[in-house]
């Protein structure tokens, strides 16, 4: 029988909500750059930007997107996606005058403030990492820094 406890509460039930779609934009973001690599490639050298850039950044969206949506090291992906939206911000979308790129600089703003939030919070009760921190006698104590 399972008690009232060990229920995910409604709170934990947000959380994961709030992960799904935080981790959404990047997760499609990734999918689309990484199915046309050529384009990407190309576009990102129109910026100044090495393939390997462009090939870190889908790994990061794609890798960091799926950390925050299953809760795996969820703090660690969220950090790294707040940082990769702060970035995005302040190098690409520094035409405030026009009010697209304004938007787009708002927007990548938002998105680290909820990853912020989410590295600080963590994944809550419904994620792998809750599984994980069961197990913490038998893992190594970064690890479970990493998870608490």
């Amino acid at each position: 029988m399972e008690s009232a406890s060990s229920r995910p509460r409604l709170a934990d039930l947000i959380l994961l909500l709030g992960r799904l779609l935080l981790s959404l934009i990047f997760l499609h973001e990734g999918w689309s750059l990484a199915a046309d690599i050529t384009a990407t490639v190309d576009i990102f050298a129109k910026l100044g930007l090495s393939a390997p850039v462009a090939l870190a950044t889908i790994a990061l969206q794609i890798g960091a997107g799926l950390s925050v949506a299953a809760g795996f090291l969820s703090r660690l992906g969220a950090l790294a996606l707040a940082l990769f939206c702060l970035a995005t911000a302040l190098l690409f979308h520094t035409n405030l005058a026009s009010q697209n790129e304004l938007l787009h600089f708002e927007k990548d703003l938002a998105i680290a403030g909820g990853m912020f939030v989410l590295a600080a919070s963590g994944a809550g009760s419904i994620s792998i990492d809750k599984l994980l921190r069961k197990r913490t006698n038998k893992m190594p104590p970064w690890l479970r820094a990493v998870l608490s």
